[in-house]
């Protein structure tokens, strides 16, 4: 499975390309998008290097790593990332982020339905998310997703599950 870009009315995710690394080290820049996930902000170089294993795939056969920059439609700045780890062709654990300066708009929601949504139409029929239980726009999204926390704590993290619907229109939900 490969990621195809992926439209949505505010959004188009495009296929993460090690080209995206310096704009997305600004975008990723904020500490504070580090507190829940601990960590530092990634320099483009710390993003180059870790681009291009991801744009390799997984070196597991039975595993494929999706991921996608969010960019604006209209500007074309990229706010965020979207990711998915399939399994078996049918499970993925999905995680998103988005840039501190374009929180508070949705932007999180609509770019994990549009994610959500291709996902399905790709056969995939379970969703997991792994949530800091203080994260609360997280948890939101979750459940924008349709997914319930499961309240497993794996290294302090709410397990959240659900099954896709199928295609999901990000613009109507």
């Amino acid at each position: 499975m490969l990621p195809e870009p992926i439209h949505t009315p505010r959004l188009t995710l495009l296929p993460l390309a090690v080209a995206h690394a310096d704009e997305m080290a600004g975008v990723l820049a904020d500490p504070a998008l580090y507190a829940f996930t601990g960590g530092e902000p990634p320099s483009a170089g710390a993003l180059r290097a870790r681009y291009a294993r991801q744009v390799a795939g997984s070196p597991d056969p039975d595993t494929d790593w999706l991921n996608w920059v969010v960019s604006v439609n209209g500007s074309g700045q990229l706010a965020g990332y979207v990711q998915a780890t399939v399994t078996g062709g049918d499970a993925a654990d999905v995680a998103w982020v988005v840039g501190a300066e374009w929180q508070g708009r949705g932007l999180a929601r609509e770019a994990a339905l549009g994610m959500a949504g291709w996902l399905a139409e790709q056969g995939v029929t379970e969703l997991v998310a792994h949530i800091h239980p203080g994260h609360h726009a997280s948890a939101v999204v979750a459940r924008a997703l349709g997914l319930t926390a499961h309240g497993e704590d794996e290294e302090g993290e709410i397990v959240w599950r659900g099954r896709t619907a199928g295609p999901v229109d990000p613009g109507n939900h």
